[in-house]
């Protein structure tokens, strides 16, 4: 997914001269071919991540596209001031890809695991945050971020995630997807985590019960119409996601759950990483599995609550 994006970044800044990438510490051979096609639009700043943010907004103002990336805890945790108030104040059109959105530095403890970015950037005015399903989905949604009105916020995967996403089913930035549609419960997902609930969907329509899946890949803009559509024809309502259940996707349907009245209320539950920095190293998915981010969890969620 990583590999995509960056190259997608690439071949975009080949068709648009405003297109400028700016890395920040990476590794030398990243976007190696664009650095040598197009080296004056090419930068790659040191470790100092708010200062890479400053010169996003100058460049952004100057009238550019800048698309900046580096670890996703680089940008969301250390330089959320530059964040909020130069790129958000402004509404500067800058684009931060974070690498390792979730639990994918497992091998690297907490402090490379951006369990939180999302919450971050949720409370931010201006920002809007999307988290594709696999590499295919990201080819499908980069075009659509160069003329995006503000900052975005695109959370990367590990790479070389399992292909899910479905071509069949248009791909609109700011927009929910709906997957499928079922009559008992709603899984609402994010990023990676569509995965997990297709197969848990599948799973349980073999035992009789039937899910509607919402892809809400664009985290915020939330697109609350679709999902009260979806959520007010069912009984049960699943989130997950590969992010701590405050602030991420869960509250954000939670918070739509609480406002508004339904004929019957469907029952809700939040899947994702409980209130803590997670203590153990590892696997992604071994984690994912220890916090009950996977098909079993979601499957017995659902049941959980129709029961």
């Amino acid at each position: 997914m990583r590999g995509k994006c960056l190259n997608m970044v690439h071949e975009l800044a080949r068709k648009d001269e405003r297109i400028v990438f700016l890395g920040s510490d990476l590794g030398f051979g990243t976007l190696k071919k664009f650095r040598e096609e197009l080296p004056e639009r090419f930068i790659m700043e040191g470790i100092n991540e708010a200062h890479a943010i400053g010169m996003a907004a100058g460049l952004a103002f100057d009238g550019r596209i800048v698309y900046v990336n580096t670890i996703a805890t680089f940008l969301t945790r250390r330089c959320f001031e530059q964040v909020a108030l130069d790129l958000c104040l402004h509404k500067a059109d800058v684009r931060l890809i974070g690498n390792g959105g979730g639990l994918v530095y497992a091998p690297l403890g907490s402090t490379h695991l951006a369990i939180e970015d999302i919450a971050i950037f949720r409370a931010l005015p201006n920002m809007a945050i999307v988290a594709v399903a696999d590499a295919e989905e990201m080819e499908r949604m980069m075009p659509q971020t160069v003329d995006w009105p503000g900052p975005l916020y695109i959370r990367l995967a590990k790479g070389y995630d399992p292909i899910v996403s479905d071509p069949a089913i248009p791909f609109v930035l700011g927009k929910g997807m709906e997957i499928r549609r079922g009559t008992d419960a709603l899984i609402l997902c994010t990023g990676v985590t569509l995965g997990p609930a297709k197969a848990a969907a599948d799973e349980l329509a073999g035992e009789g019960i039937s899910c509607s899946i919402l892809h809400m890949h664009t985290v915020k803009p939330f697109d609350s119409e679709l999902f009260l559509d979806m959520a007010g024809g069912v009984r049960a309502v699943v989130s997950v996601e590969e992010h701590t259940v405050v602030g991420g996707l869960g509250s954000a349907a939670a918070e739509l759950l609480a406002e508004t009245p339904f004929a019957r209320q469907p029952r809700f539950k939040r899947l994702g990483i409980p209130d803590v920095f997670p203590d153990k190293y590892g696997a992604q998915n071994q984690l994912m599995s220890r916090f009950g981010i996977d098909q079993k969890a979601v499957a017995e969620a659902v049941k959980g609550l129709l029961a």
